[in-house]
This record gives C-alpha cells, sequence and structure tokens, in this order.
C-alpha cells in the first residue's frame, strides 16, 4: 500500500488515536553491535512486532527524522527536536507510533524518561481540563524488566458525543536512548491488548542496539 492513511482525531485534535500512519514503505535496518559506539543509529520496530490485528496486516512507515507531526497526545510536549519516529498502522482504525530519543548522557535520558512517565500520570487530568466535554482514565501497568526499564500505561477516552478510544504507552531506556511506543484504537479498556503490548515494549527496547 503505497498511499498515506490519515488517523481520525476524535474528542480533542490530538486524541490516542491522532497517529499518522503511512502505508507499504519498508523498514531501515540498522545492524546490532555487541557493544553500541556513539554514532550508533536506534532500530525500530517491524511490523509484525506490533500486537496483532486480528483482521489486517500492519503497515509501516519510514523511519523520519524530527518530531511527529501532529504530536502524539500526552507525550508530545515534551519531545525535543532531535527525536526520531515510525509510524504504522492497519487497514482498520487500529494505529501505533515508536519515537526514540538519543541523548548525550545517560543520566540525560533517565531524566527524560521520568518527564515522560510525569507527563502520562497527569494526562487524563490534562486532557479533561482542556476539554470540558472529554472524559479521560488512565491506568499503570507496570515496570518491565528490560534494559533499563521499561513502564507501560493505559488511557481510555470517551466524548460527550459518543466517541470512544483506548491507546497504551510505554516509556523504555536503554543507557542514553529512551524509546517510547504508542499505540491505540477504538475501544475503552477492555479492548486493549496489554499482553501483546508488553511484547511489543520488550522488543523495540531489546533491539534498540
Amino acid at each position: 500500500m503505497g498511499e498515506i492513511m490519515q488517523i481520525r482525531a476524535r474528542g480533542i485534535r490530538t486524541t490516542v488515536a491522532a497517529l499518522a500512519a503511512v502505508a507499504g514503505v519498508a523498514a531501515v535496518a540498522v545492524p546490532a553491535a555487541a557493544t553500541t559506539p556513539a554514532s550508533a543509529t536506534p532500530r525500530f520496530l517491524e511490523p509484525a512486532e506490533l500486537p496483532p490485528h486480528p483482521t489486517s496486516p500492519w503497515y509501516a512507515g519510514p523511519v523520519t527524522a524530527g518530531q511527529p507531526d501532529p504530536l502524539p497526545v500526552c507525550v508530545g510536549e515534551a519531545l525535543p527536536s532531535i527525536a526520531t519516529h515510525r509510524s504504522y498502522g492497519t487497514e482498520f482504525d487500529t494505529n501505533a507510533q515508536q519515537i526514540t530519543v538519543v541523548e548525550r548522557t545517560a543520566q540525560r535520558a533517565k531524566d527524560f524518561a521520568a518527564l515522560l512517565r510525569k507527563d502520562i500520570a497527569g494526562c487524563a487530568k490534562k486532557l479533561m481540563e482542556q476539554d470540558p466535554d472529554l472524559t479521560a482514565t488512565q491506568k499503570s501497568y507496570g515496570r518491565l524488566n528490560v534494559e533499563e526499564g521499561a513502564h507501560v500505561y493505559g488511557l481510555h477516552t470517551a466524548s460527550a458525543w459518543g466517541s470512544s478510544d483506548i491507546g497504551l504507552f510505554s516509556v523504555g531506556r536503554d543507557g542514553r536512548t529512551v524509546t517510547v511506543v504508542l499505540w491505540g484504537q477504538m475501544g475503552n479498556f477492555q479492548h486493549a491488548q496489554v499482553g501483546d503490548f508488553k511484547a511489543t515494549t520488550v522488543t523495540a527496547v531489546n533491539k534498540l542496539y
């Protein structure tokens, strides 16, 4: 598939599902190394490594330098210009994105990951303050033991006019590199593929280098 799929924003302009997915572009592969040099390029998820969709394959866009446009909900405001991202989509209303930031030092990366987790923790409250017609609820699904650790969260948004979206977020770190994985679709917490998303997060952090 060569055409761009633009994911519809519901509830607010940057809802969980507001992730741009470009179909049919090959992945950018970087060989792994036993020791990560300062100039190494982090690798990104392949479509098959995302939570499986019951009726559609995943498609991936290119690995792109810079912040995603539009900025993703909850984590977008904190992303620096040095970010790199890749968007994914299915033939239906299920979308994903991976965003990676390589900091100058491991301590800076640790601080940045903590900032992202703080932003996610306060996201539901902030969304409702921005849009009184929106109800947002979030959950923490705990820490994953991969490299320097990863944390997984869920966010459900429902609007007064009937939309309902579920999103999953993870923030993981390997040394001085932080990666964020986002997954979203229509639905609620019952539709969240938490187990599959945790496996995707572990893969994303493990394969950075």
